[in-house]
């Protein structure tokens, strides 16, 4: 029998391949490279309103438009490069989510000057360690928290927009802040 086939995965990554080998190598592994949290920042804004699997196929889009997530030059984004963006079929072309990646590199730079990185700026919620939910079922999964309500408050103080608790928590469950796979996904047992 094909040891594929009995793997449990969380029932989001479906049969996709592109969502399948997300949720088996990214989805939740604890990151703490800047350049990386930032492009997760920025598709996780991107996504609102929009499937994940969406994202996921416009990601390498994103890449080069947004300068391989390069939040320096992000942040120096003008007029003319907003208006190259949305004109773009390879991103999500929405006016208010471009101009919001770019207000987020500016802010982002700030964290990273107040903090030394914006990594340790966001794992300091969580005391450096990850939270270890142990959900059965994926209708167990909460969609915000006290937790993101307190991240997307602070972030919100310190300039940054379209990063209400909801997409605060999907970005924590992204980057590894908290483990989410429900306790039959392979992945849990592997990030516990």
């Amino acid at each position: 029998m094909n040891q594929k086939l009995d793997i449990i995965r969380c029932p989001w990554a479906g049969n996709d391949p592109l969502y399948q080998a997300y949720h088996d190598l990214e989805w939740g592994v604890p990151l703490h490279d800047d350049r990386m949290l930032f492009e997760f920042l920025v598709l996780e804004g991107a996504q609102a309103g929009l499937s994940w699997i969406t994202i996921l196929r416009k990601r390498l889009a994103y890449r080069e438009a947004f300068a391989g997530f390069d939040p320096s030059q992000v942040a120096c984004f003008d007029d003319l490069k907003v208006a190259e963006l949305l004109a773009n079929p390879g991103i999500v072309r929405n006016r208010l989510k471009v101009a919001s990646a770019i207000r987020n590199a500016r802010a982002f730079l700030a964290v990273q000057e107040e903090f030394g990185s914006f990594d340790a700026y966001l794992w300091r919620f969580v005391d450096g360690q990850p939270l270890q939910n142990a959900w059965a079922a994926m209708a167990d999964v909460p969609a915000r928290t006290p937790l993101s309500d307190t991240l997307s408050r602070d972030l919100k103080q310190r300039g940054f927009n379209f990063i209400g608790s909801t997409i605060c928590y999907a970005l924590m469950q992204a980057v590894g802040v908290v483990n989410d796979h429900i306790t039959d996904c392979f992945r849990w047992r592997e990030l516990a």
